[in-house]
Parts: structure tokens; sequence; C-alpha cells
């Protein structure tokens, strides 16, 4: 399992959240209505430092990172992170390892 934030992702979220090199950006399993690969659960973000990293990236100076406590989402999975021009935004593709 991994995570792969493209540099126009990392650039997509350094405007849209007021990011400076050196920040982090922590991704987590929360409850939500539905994902693509768990029914009741999402993919949430937050901006805080890690406190115990279990999968991490850094991209355009910003670290992006996964807590060890989250990992069983995307087991089995690899997260990809891009950036879509077309809708100014973000697609997350979960990418089955083999």
């Amino acid at each position: 399992m991994t995570i792969a934030v493209s540099n126009e992702a990392a650039q997509w979220y350094k405007k849209e959240l007021d990011l400076q090199e050196g920040d982090h950006i922590r991704f987590y399993a929360r409850y939500s209505s539905n994902s693509d690969i768990h029914p009741g659960f999402s993919l949430g973000i937050s901006v805080e430092p890690p406190v115990s990293p279990g999968l991490e990236q850094e991209a355009e100076g910003i670290q992006f990172y996964m807590e060890s406590q989250d990992l069983w989402y995307l087991n089995g999975y690899q997260l990809n992170v891009e950036y879509v021009d077309q809708e100014d935004d973000i697609r997350y593709a979960y990418v089955p390892e083999s």
C-alpha cells in the first residue's frame, strides 16, 4: 500500500488550504455515507503534523501521510491523488495492488 500525490494535486492543496512548504496533510478513514472501497467510510483530510505515520509521501514541499491506525483503509490498495484540471478539483483513485 502506498500514497502517490501528483505535483499538480499538491499545488492545488497548497492553494486551497493556504499551505506552506513543511506543512502536513493527513489522510484518514472517517465515517461517511460510502466510498469505493469501504461501505460506511470515506477518506478525510486534515492539516496537522504526524504522530505515528504509517505511510508518507512528499510533494511540492508538503508531507502527505496516513497514521498507522488508519492503514486498514488502504489495505490492498494504492491511493493515487490526482488533480483534475477541468473541474479544478482532486480525484482519489484506489488502485488494487497485485
